[in-house]
């Protein structure tokens, strides 16, 4: 009698591959549960001995217990898992008053010939505090003109050409007045910008330097005198002291101001 054959006696019956266990990074109060004691609690810590990493659960009652990190020895949500440290977070950059990003550690460049003009000392103090970072990275010199009558005789002696650029910072640059006259047409190596406030004082936000507004001064008084004597600041140098000490960032300014000089280091930084 032929033998009959019965083929694989295991066919349909193999053998069912444990399903993978997750991988979850144990972040800071993720709770889970350990599943061999049934401890559960929020990550508080991480501990790492000769036997391997330990993580650290808190529980309700603010007990704390350590527990190793092996393989499928956690439960979240019920499920089995494998906690891993998480990975280390990058620092977010630091950032500079004028909201770039801080450069450590780096020398102040060697200054290039170009040069931003402005018309005070309080408007090269108030681009300093802010900027002074960004300048130095950039080798950038502000200089001020001692007032905007003087920036025609500047030209013609700083001679400006295609690696000696000029950018001029202007206050109350409006249409139709004597600042916008005398910044016409000064060629294609002079950038002209500024801001429409009478000083640069008011292009300090009045929240800054706590008050609700700027003071409306009559035309013939003297701007920063009426505003100190309206205000009770007493003389301009303790207003200025005031406003100076306001301004710690960019976001201390209004924003033509804030516009205005991006442009002009834009300007005076691209190149030839």
């Amino acid at each position: 009698m032929a033998s009959q054959g019965y083929g694989d006696i295991f066919a349909g019956h193999a053998r069912r591959r444990r399903p993978a266990v997750p991988t979850v990074a144990a972040e800071r109060d993720l709770v889970v549960e350990d599943a061999a004691t049934g401890f559960c609690g929020a990550v508080v810590g991480f501990d790492r001995t000769y036997d391997g990493d330990f993580v650290r659960l808190e529980d309700g009652r603010g007990r704390t217990r350590l527990f190793a990190m092996r393989e499928a020895a956690f439960l979240v949500d019920g499920s089995p898992v494998t906690l891993t440290r998480p990975a280390p977070k990058a620092a977010a950059p630091r950032r500079s008053a004028s909201g770039s990003t801080r450069v450590e550690n780096a020398r102040a460049s060697v200054a290039l010939p170009s040069r931003i003009w402005v018309e005070g000392i309080h408007d090269a103090a108030i681009v300093e505090r802010v900027w002074g970072h960004d300048l130095r990275v950039e080798g950038v010199v502000v200089e001020y003109l001692e007032g905007l009558d003087n920036l025609a005789d500047r030209l013609q002696q700083f001679d400006p050409g295609p690696t000696r650029k000029v950018g001029v910072l202007v206050d109350h640059l409006v249409a139709g007045t004597k600042e916008e006259h005398l910044t016409r047409s000064l060629g294609p190596y002079v950038e002209v910008t500024g801001h429409p406030y009478i000083d640069v004082w008011q292009a300090v936000k009045p929240s800054a330097v706590g008050i609700s507004a700027w003071p409306v001064i009559p035309r013939g008084t003297d701007w920063k005198t009426g505003v100190c004597d309206e205000l009770g600041w007493g003389t301009p140098r303790d207003g200025w002291r005031r406003v100076y000490d306001a301004v710690s960032s960019f976001r201390d300014l209004e924003a033509p101001l804030i516009g205005a000089v991006e442009r002009l280091i834009d300007f005076v930084t691209a190149p030839a």
